[in-house]
């Protein structure tokens, strides 16, 4: 280990890390690389509260990271808050550190060079990703969702196992939504923290008395099995024309490529969660099926 008498110190539950450096910013927070006395790295996570709700979000996300002990879901090192810049809380995150980056980082490096992800890989990769999916769906006492459910928020591990990441959307997955003010709040709050071109239908539209649920996440992950065959969102051709990704979502209109090099199961898989009406959507076990079928028939093509 290097000298580290010359770098800026924190305390994070007892704990005395030293800043490595920045390692990217988000609207919510910053996450630097650091290192503690025995040498071994870790990501924080600093996330600035502007008030008492953003405190209150910032600790329940801590919490969250808590409650899950499972390989396809980030775990957490340690947590505390500190005050920082003109009086505002800092809820700190220690996490642990994925050199390889994130699955859109591996899925750019192919757009950039030309390349494809071969089929074994990705029903395997997204299998990882439903078998998380499903601890937050199952989660007790109250089923949880994600809501931010994209390539970006998926590490890699270096045996090239997807960790899910950013609890920061994630919330009890059934929310009763009563009358337009209630509708505009989750509204605003979707437009905020699930990013776009991942949104569920029911999330660029608010009823005024319904109930959304943890089926976003399921059309969010139609998003990325999509992504990660053919390298792009279904619906970031329409956005990359300057067209409504509103309109376009709740009209269901995307293409799949023409001579597509993969199967006929997972167009199929795709098109079962991309269902616009959330209670014709299927539950995670039913995407749990169709990955491990697609990881079976891929296993016996060999």
């Amino acid at each position: 280990m290097g000298c580290t008498c010359t770098k800026e110190r924190i305390t994070v539950g007892g704990r005395r890390f030293y800043i490595i450096k920045r390692l990217g910013e988000g609207g919510f927070s910053v996450v630097d690389q650091v290192e503690d006395g025995a040498g071994d790295k870790f990501a924080l996570k600093r996330i600035q509260c502007h008030g008492a709700e953003d405190e209150r979000q910032a600790k329940k996300e801590a919490e969250y990271h808590c409650q899950f002990k499972h390989k396809n879901l980030i775990g957490l090192e340690e947590w505390g808050s500190v005050k920082g810049k003109e009086g505002l809380t800092e809820v700190l995150l220690v996490l642990p550190l994925f050199k390889r980056g994130t699955l859109q980082d591996e899925l750019d490096k192919m757009k950039a060079n030309g390349s494809h992800m071969p089929e074994d890989r990705i029903w395997r990769i997204f299998r990882g990703i439903c078998e998380g999916i499903k601890a937050l769906h199952s989660a007790k006492p109250k089923p949880l969702a994600h809501r931010d459910m994209k390539p970006g928020n998926v590490m890699l591990s270096e045996d090239d196992a997807p960790v899910i990441m950013d609890f920061g959307s994630m919330g009890e997955a059934r929310i009763e939504v009563k009358g337009r003010s209630e509708a505009c709040a989750l509204q605003d709050l979707a437009a905020e923290k699930c990013s776009m071109l991942f949104r569920a239908p029911e999330l660029f539209h608010v009823d005024s008395h319904c109930i959304v649920d943890e089926k976003v996440d399921i059309w969010s992950l139609g998003c990325v099995l999509f992504n990660m065959a053919f390298l792009h969102s279904p619906f970031e051709p329409i956005y990359a024309r300057g067209d409504s990704i509103h309109l376009a979502v709740l009209s269901r209109s995307f293409k799949f490529p023409e001579n597509s090099r993969y199967s006929q199961g997972l167009l199929d898989a795709i098109s079962g969660m991309l269902v616009v009406e959330a209670l014709e959507r299927p539950h995670i076990d039913w995407v749990l099926n169709k990955a491990n079928e697609g990881q079976l028939n891929m296993e016996n093509r060999i």
